[in-house]
């Protein structure tokens, strides 16, 4: 068996995390690493004690959610709450930075920027980027151990064997699948 590279495993990490994510317009999930190890992960989401996205909607100003703390600013702000020195670690984000938590990636001393996908990728953030010497890489999650879509997935499913229930004649195939789906879907 081949072992999941860390690339890998970190961005499956940042997946995972993202999955805790309260705003409803975009799940994102942040993990800082220093020597291959975990230093500090986040999520964009609420401040402590306070509504979340997804009890009110979000609260949009200027086409941004104003109520929501960047995945990125959540995870750093963990390593300065509990002294951990962000000084030449790497960040695994589901999405490329904003062009705010571009800036504080660098002032925090983040040496490399992994990201899974491109987001609105401002071009003053690359060109930040560039000029404080920080690398981006992009490493698209292709280990299959994180499914992000997976409600939508089994909800879909769902969908088409009730529309084939409709349709079929063959009740013996309809009932195999629904046990395949089921198998497939269980918790």
């Amino acid at each position: 068996m081949e072992r999941i590279s860390w690339d890998q495993y970190f961005m499956a990490q940042s997946h995972l995390l993202a999955l805790r994510s309260t705003c409803e317009r975009l799940m994102v999930g942040a993990t800082i690493v220093r020597d291959k190890r975990i230093i500090a992960g986040g999520y964009n989401g609420s401040v402590s004690g306070s509504v979340h996205c997804i009890d009110e909607g979000c609260y949009v100003i200027d086409g941004h959610c104003v109520r929501t703390v960047h995945a990125e600013a959540n995870a750093l702000l963990q390593c300065a709450k509990f002294g951990v020195p962000t000084e030449n670690a790497d960040i695994y984000v589901t999405h490329f930075p904003c062009l705010q938590c571009c800036k504080q990636l660098i002032q925090s001393g983040i040496v490399t920027v992994f990201y899974a996908e491109d987001y609105k990728n401002h071009p003053y953030a690359i060109e930040l980027f560039e000029e404080a010497g920080v690398k981006t890489k992009k490493v698209e999650l292709d280990y299959l151990a994180v499914d992000a879509n997976y409600r939508e997935k089994a909800d879909l499913v769902q969908h088409l064997l009730e529309k084939l229930e409709i349709t079929t004649n063959n009740e013996t195939e309809l009932e195999q699948l629904k046990l395949e789906a089921q198998h497939l879907f269980s918790k």
